[in-house]
Parts: structure tokens; sequence; C-alpha cells
């Protein structure tokens, strides 16, 4: 009788935790999806205006609106758990808000079509990434420093491709920004279950952690979507 008290007692203890981080996976991926819609709409809307185009992309402006993301998410980064939980969800308002400044460029350079085909197409990789990160029983955890130094080589390459304009640099990254950041996915999404894990009893903490993992399953799906466009997307003159 007493084994079997223990036995139902872990056995709810156990169904009781996988419920609550059923519900916050769902609020990770609820944030992570606003955010892309937020992005989505400005990156949209931004192209939509030749002037508005011309104002932050035909000036000096255009560095700002550039780095102004990158910026933002080392803040984040840094802050995020120290802020309350309504300058957590503002600050990554506000960073999907300069990301879709960032990405309205692409809307100049690609066909509507091919953005809308390659999108399809990364978000079909990251539901299939995120969705093994999740269930599989492999750690994961060895891969990264790897993927973080590939996300470091690929940044440098970046800003020493925008001076040089090399077509092989440009080439080789977005397939290099492809795999790293498709290993990204399924690494962030078991290390953000492995994190919920340890703070679980803190929901103010869980709270502000979704927050945080739908920053970093944000990041990693725009980074996958741009690399894939580099690679696949058809250029308006082409």
């Amino acid at each position: 009788m007493t084994i079997d008290y223990i036995n139902t007692k872990t056995g709810a203890r156990k169904k009781d935790y996988d419920f609550e981080l059923r519900k916050y996976l769902i609020l990770v991926y609820q944030y992570m999806a606003l955010a892309l819609t937020i992005t989505a709409l400005v990156a949209m809307g931004t192209a939509s205006s030749q002037e508005f185009m011309h104002t932050i992309h035909g000036s000096s402006l255009k560095w700002i609106i550039a780095f102004a993301p990158l910026g933002m998410a080392f803040y984040m980064g840094g802050k995020l758990m120290s802020m309350s939980q309504t300058a957590a969800q503002t600050c990554l308002m506000i960073f999907s808000v300069l990301m879709g400044l960032s990405l309205s460029s692409i809307f100049v350079v690609f066909t509507d079509e091919s953005i809308a085909r390659v999108f399809f197409i990364a978000a079909s990789n990251f539901g299939v990434m995120s969705i093994y990160g999740n269930s599989t029983q492999r750690d994961l955890s060895s891969m990264g420093s790897f993927l973080m130094m590939g996300a470091v080589g690929l940044l440098i390459a970046s800003v020493v491709n925008i001076f040089l304009r090399s077509s092989a640099i440009y080439f080789i990254s977005s397939i290099v920004g492809v795999i790293v950041f498709t290993l990204f996915t399924a690494y962030d999404t078991q290390r953000i279950k492995e994190l919920y894990s340890q703070t679980q009893e803190n929901r103010q903490i869980a709270s502000k952690l979704a927050i945080y993992g739908s920053l970093t399953l944000y990041m990693n799906f725009i980074n996958l979507f741009v690399f894939l466009l580099q690679l696949l997307g058809v250029k308006r003159n082409d």
C-alpha cells in the first residue's frame, strides 16, 4: 500500500510538471509568433511606402537600422532577467519592430513569391528541428560552443563582406548560416526546457524565461530565414 501511494504521488507530480512545462512552452511559442507577426507587418508596411523606404535605407540611417536590432538583442540578453515582466515584453516588441524595419529591404531585393516560398521552407525546417530538440533524449549541450563560434564567425564575415562584396563569401556564409541556425534551433529548444526545469518553482522567473526563450528561437528563425533567402531567393533583377 505504501509503495502504491508513493508511486501514485510521484506519478501525479510528473503529470503536474508535464502540464506546467507544456503551458510554459506554449507561452514561449506564443511570444515568438507575436514577435514574428509584428516583424512581418512592419517589414511589409515599410516596404509599401517608397518615401519611408528611402528615408530608412537611402541615408546613413540605414546603418542604425541595420545594427540596432543586434544591440537590442545584446541588451535584452544581459538585462532581461532583472527587468519587470512588462518591461521584458515591451523590449521584445520594440526588438520585433526594429527587425521589421531592418528586414524591409528584402522586399526591394527579392520577389514577393520567393520571399513567401523561402518563409515556408524556413518555417518547416524550424518546426522539424524544434520538435527534435523538444523530444530527443540525446544531450545537445556539447554543440553549444561550436555553434557559438560559428555564429561569431558569420557575424565577422558579414561585416567584412559589407566592404569586400565578395560573392564567394556571401555564398559560403549563407550555407554555413543555414547549418548553424538549423542546429541552433534544436539546441536552444532543449536548453529552454532545461532552464525551465531549474526554475519551475519560481513562476516570475519562469515567465521571464519564456520571453527569453521566445527571443532566442525568434532570432534563430530570422537568421535561418535570411540565410535561406540568400541561397534560394529570386532577385527582382534576375
